[in-house]
């Protein structure tokens, strides 16, 4: 079973739906990434699938002994997480609390938080203070914060937003090892590039929404606009 279904999933505000018809599932090692304009129920949904709102339709099932606490989450990157007072090692440790009601850090979750500082490459800054850290280096701890709360399911928001190509391309690296050791990814995303890290894709669009395979995407209507639009907002952008 997979660890995430929608069906028929309305998401919105004081129960105004701003998109609606969502079907898709997330199972162990699937990699989904959500696109979309700007508006069009992206972030609500990612809300909505972490519990912090309520749906306004339709139904979220999860299985595969999936539970709440074990959805890791990468949120968009704001400046009162830049200037965070903390150590790199204290912020990946707190991550190791979910689920937990333990008042200090048992054994196992020093070493899980500590084995997630090395493989994400970060060892080496453990203890330097996560505002000094540049952005791609603030990423990587936030993931490894992430992932010290599940090895199942990361969701991720904008991850790349505001890095540099270097940053954003060992970002991808690291999130394909993930998916390659089975954890579920679901990023949202306005990166064209990200696509071809995904093997499903949900495109939102109010109620008229895709869910499919990568390829089918790509052959879609919807990708041909998705890359006008995208292309477009970058050219005003440099202008």
């Amino acid at each position: 079973m997979a660890y995430i279904t929608c069906k028929d999933l309305a998401v919105g505000y004081n129960k105004t739906a701003v998109a609606s018809g969502i079907n898709f599932t997330v199972g162990k090692g699937d990699y989904l990434c959500i696109v979309g304009t700007n508006g069009a129920g992206k972030s609500t949904l990612m809300r909505t699938l972490l519990n912090l709102q309520p749906p306004v339709g339709g139904e979220i099932v999860t299985g595969d002994g999936l539970k709440s606490y074990e959805i890791g989450y990468l949120p968009q990157r704001t400046d009162t997480q830049k200037d965070f007072p903390a150590s790199v090692k204290e912020v990946v440790l707190s991550g190791t609390q979910a689920g937990s009601r333990r008042l200090f850090y048992s054994r196992a979750q020093k070493e899980r938080a500590y084995k997630n500082i090395e493989e994400l490459g970060i060892w080496e800054l453990r203890n330097r203070s996560f505002r000094s850290l540049s952005g791609g280096q603030q990423q990587r701890t936030l993931l490894a914060r992430a992932l010290s709360g599940t090895d199942k399911i990361l969701l991720l928001d904008e991850p790349i937003t505001g890095l540099d190509p270097s940053a954003a391309a060992q970002l991808y690296e690291i999130t394909d090892e993930l998916n390659r050791a089975g954890v579920a990814i679901i990023m949202i995303t306005h990166d064209l590039a990200a696509i071809e890290h995904a093997d499903h894709i949900l495109h939102v669009d109010r109620s008229h929404n895709f869910f499919g395979s990568k390829i089918e995407y790509m052959n879609s209507e919807k990708w041909k606009l998705f890359q006008e639009i995208e292309e477009m907002e970058h050219d005003g952008a440099a202008s």
